[in-house]
């Protein structure tokens, strides 16, 4: 039974393992952001929340242990400065894991794990001399209908003896489109004549 063996070895001696988490967590400070595989992440979230969880102390001891695990000074301040206070009020949960898919060449499940509020914003910056349009939202389509109503020509293949075009199917996802249209058929044989 594998009671009580909640770590993950990683393909790694205990001295190379210990050596991956701490230079994960390194670089997981200094850039608030990484991409690994899905079980490093999983294994490097409590060791780096541990340390976060030090950084909201702030005092000599929970520097010099925290020194032990980061080598390098500036992620060291850092941790200390600017990510314990910042999550000085929450008890927990300091990063979220991201799935990304598998590999290329290995077939390895990958992740992004981030720590929370570096989320990153894709707002477009407003070019100077044009005003930012706002879209106007009509009166008539956000205007209530009477219970039970719907709209039925709104809805698509509503109306019957009406067939829709292909781009509308692709649009809806429907086969019958240009594209998938083979993917229902292969490897069935055409019908002779």
């Amino acid at each position: 039974m594998r009671h009580g063996r909640n770590l993950r070895k990683l393909g790694r001696t205990s001295e190379h393992r210990k050596a991956l988490l701490r230079n994960l967590s390194t670089s997981f400070f200094d850039k608030e952001r990484i991409a690994t595989t899905l079980v490093k992440a999983k294994e490097l979230r409590p060791f780096a929340e541990k340390l976060i969880t030090l950084a909201r102390k702030d005092d000599l001891h929970s520097r010099r242990l925290a020194s032990r695990s980061i080598q390098d000074r500036a992620v060291v301040r850092k941790l200390f400065d600017t990510l314990g206070p910042r999550f000085a009020q929450r008890n927990g949960g300091y990063s979220r894991i991201l799935k990304l898919g598998w590999r290329q060449g290995d077939g390895a499940e990958m992740a992004i794990l981030e720590l929370l509020g570096s989320e990153p914003t894709f707002a477009k910056p407003d070019r100077k001399g044009k005003k930012s349009r706002k879209r106007a939202t009509p009166e008539a389509d956000t205007a209530p209908t009477a219970a039970g109503e719907t709209d039925a020509a709104s809805e698509p293949g509503a109306q019957e003896g009406k067939s829709e075009t292909g781009a509308a199917k692709r649009r809806r996802g429907a086969p019958g489109g240009k594209r998938g249209a083979g993917a229902a058929t292969r490897g069935k044989k055409k019908p002779g004549k």
